[in-house]
């Protein structure tokens, strides 16, 4: 799984590839429609930096998966035993998630898209990145998140289209990074939770270094499963 974000020197990366761009504040009100759609337009449309390989793992309780990212025009999240690609490719309209096994390609269909990846607390939706094209997106306020201001935004899901009925993103005000991601069933009931937990700079770039990912039982509201992404470095040429 890719974590690749980029404009800004604290944070562009998020499980797959976001690259957000700071806006100047608005006041609340006004961010209820265009420039609310203009924030997340700017992400799905200049998602990635400088070509790069990184080593990278899957961390939930004593079970570690590895695998690299591979950032080249599209984020590929590759790997072994058994031998798995999955490719995002971010489009102006809609993400596209393919899955190549040996030398077959096919996309990740609707069906697919609660399943989880390797086992994980990230779905094939998640990974997809399928919240950044839901429109009518609204800004809900300002809130700090581990230290940096951040715009508190929601969007709806398209009906019948989504596990989740309501996503919340939480994006750095001065760079546009992502900073945390909530998703909630269609009964507004919290199921899901992404937040960055630390950064690193590589090759002059500040990235993701670890990222905790949380299902919460809707019921109880407690954790029932935690997953970390952790990028361990560049991997060697």
């Amino acid at each position: 799984m890719r974590v690749a974000f980029y404009p800004h020197p604290l944070l562009r990366h998020f499980l797959g590839a976001i690259c957000f761009f700071g806006f100047l504040a608005f006041s609340i009100p006004a961010f209820a429609g265009t420039e609310a759609e203009a924030i997340l337009k700017a992400a799905r449309v200049n998602p990635l930096g400088n070509q790069i390989t990184l080593n990278a793992q899957l961390r939930s309780g004593r079970t570690n998966t590895p695998f690299q990212i591979v950032v080249d025009g599209k984020v590929s999240y590759e790997f072994e035993n058994p031998t798995q690609a999955l490719i995002l490719d971010l489009g102006d309209d809609e993400s596209r998630l393919t899955e190549r096994k040996g030398a077959k390609n096919a996309p990740i269909k609707a069906a697919r898209y609660d399943e989880r990846v390797r086992g994980t607390d990230i779905s094939f939706e998640d990974l997809a990145l399928k919240f950044l094209y839901w429109k009518h997106p609204k800004i809900l306020g300002e809130e700090t998140i581990r230290s940096r201001k951040s715009w508190k935004f929601e969007i709806q899901a398209p009906r019948g289209s989504s596990q989740y009925g309501v996503a919340r993103l939480w994006i750095d005000k001065e760079g546009g990074a992502l900073m945390r991601v909530e998703g909630y069933d269609p009964q507004g009931r919290l199921i899901r939770k992404f937040e960055v937990v630390d950064v690193q700079r590589i090759d002059g770039q500040w990235m993701l270094k670890s990222m905790r990912i949380e299902t919460i039982n809707p019921e109880t509201k407690k954790v029932i499963s935690r997953t970390y992404l952790d990028v361990l470095g560049k991997a060697e040429a």
